[in-house]
């Protein structure tokens, strides 16, 4: 799945473009670009759909083999070849491919040259868990009963979990890409930024053509190479996918079953969901509570946040057990809040974009048949970009490791943002003020410019 900021992740990152908090979310291919921002009412191109055109090769830039130790893209298209057929592709499909084994400079362009969309996190999942998807989702569990049953019963995933990420990445098969995924792969793989993850999806590639699951011709996404309803990568679809319908192949991007099936088995076998659990649920703070223990970092028993006051949103208490949870403040403590349990981990590792992730598994719970989350009761205020790279390297300056300072608040930016919080004798609910900035700014210090881009978060 794409999660090129997890495999799915991907799919994540589009749509946002192909679903982010001030937490902005950061459109990434490694992972997951994000979903699908599709129109309701937008149809799958039908299944006997003319196929794109082939693609034309392009020149590579000269920076290109600086990691292949200066090798021609033909060479090292020669030795990514061998390596695939040293695992099983046979000749019959090397040749098949190799119209589309071509370099596209323009994949490599717009790999380096990701926007990050400036979101906040009730914007995002009022857009992307919007009313519509949640019906469309609905709809879908009851239109294909059988597979989600199968599905839930072998997996352990529940129907709206699956619904949730289908409708996500590609709006239940709206918008699953147009362009061939064999020369985005391969043009990627050849690039340095993530050369040795994009040979690894190549060849995964070439083993769904090897398996008989697709066609070169067959095989379109995302610009990326994120492949189906569901938005997998293809080592994903390699592994993960399965062939519910019976006819001996697993198409994911035309076969219901099959995108329930196998969306199922990713999240069961490769993200290790716990059968039986809950993912996430809106609660209601208290206004004293212990804020340094909310964040993702920290777990509790839900009957120390019941001891705590943290109730659900009607006021009705927590069971009084010992299913660890975190509390989660994608906009700190006047903004939403969330009960994360061990099962919400499947969604940061589906897509590692803070917000996408929160958002998958608030539509989940909207599927499943909870109410709207509550709106907070005054806007949240938030830094601008400038501010917030500021803030990143005055963390640096103080010892914290913030990841990339880029003006995008992650989860290493939100703990160091913590820890200073705790010091300056803050609430220490991980999200950037104004009165932080200006306290670790110091006395007299100039403020740098803020520009007027709203600020970043994953």
């Amino acid at each position: 799945m794409t999660r090129v900021l997890k495999p799915v992740a991907m799919a994540a990152a589009l749509l946002i473009s192909s679903a982010a908090s001030a937490q902005l979310f950061q459109q990434q291919p490694t992972a997951r670009t994000a979903p699908g921002g599709t129109r309701p009412g937008a149809t799958a191109p039908a299944p006997g759909a003319p196929s794109a055109p082939r693609p034309v090769a392009t020149t590579p830039s000269p920076r290109a083999a600086a990691c292949h130790g200066g090798a021609s893209f033909d060479k090292f298209l020669a030795e990514l070849k061998q390596r695939a057929a040293s695992e099983g592709v046979s000749q019959r499909t090397l040749v098949a491919a190799a119209p589309y084994l071509v370099y596209d400079q323009g994949i490599v362009n717009r790999d380096r040259g990701q926007r990050v969309f400036g979101q906040i996190f009730t914007q995002f999942a009022g857009r992307m868990a919007a009313v519509y998807r949640m019906q469309q989702g609905q709809q879908r569990i009851k239109a294909h009963a059988a597979a989600f049953a199968r599905a839930e019963k072998e997996y352990g995933v529940p129907p709206a979990v699956i619904a949730a990420f289908w409708g996500l990445e590609s709006d239940f098969g709206a918008n699953m890409g147009n362009l061939p995924s064999l020369p985005s792969l391969v043009s990627l793989a050849y690039d340095c930024r993530r050369s040795e993850m994009f040979q690894n999806e190549t060849v995964a590639a070439l083993k769904i053509l090897e398996r008989g699951d697709l066609s070169a011709s067959e095989m379109i996404g995302s610009w990326a190479g994120e492949l189906g309803q569901t938005q997998f990568l293809p080592t994903h679809y390699f592994n993960y996918a399965v062939d519910y319908d019976g006819d001996g192949h697993r198409n994911l991007l035309r076969s219901a079953p099959d995108v329930i099936g196998s969306t199922a088995n990713y999240i069961a076998t490769g993200l290790k969901w716990r059968r039986g659990e809950p993912w996430l649920q809106e609660v209601r703070m208290p206004p004293n509570l212990p804020w340094e223990q909310t964040d993702l970092s920290t777990k509790h028993p839900r009957s120390k946040w019941a001891a705590w006051g943290v109730t659900y949103p009607d006021g009705k208490p927590l069971p009084n057990d010992d299913l660890p949870a975190s509390v989660l403040l994608p906009m700190g403590r006047t903004g939403p809040a969330f009960m994360a349990y061990p099962n919400f981990a499947a969604y940061t590792e589906w897509n590692n974009s803070l917000i996408y992730a929160t958002t998958a598994g608030y539509l989940a719970t909207r599927i499943a048949g909870a109410p709207p989350m509550r709106q907070p009761a005054q806007p949240v205020a938030q830094l601008q970009f400038a501010e917030v790279k500021e803030l990143q390297q005055l963390l640096v300056r103080a010892g914290h490791n913030v990841g990339k300072v880029d003006g995008v608040l992650g989860q290493q930016s939100r703990v160091a943002v913590k820890a200073m919080q705790q010091k300056y004798g803050l609430p220490a609910d991980s999200w950037p003020t104004a009165e932080l900035l200006a306290r670790m700014r110091g006395p007299g210090a100039q403020a740098l410019p803020a520009g007027a881009i709203m600020p970043q978060a994953r």
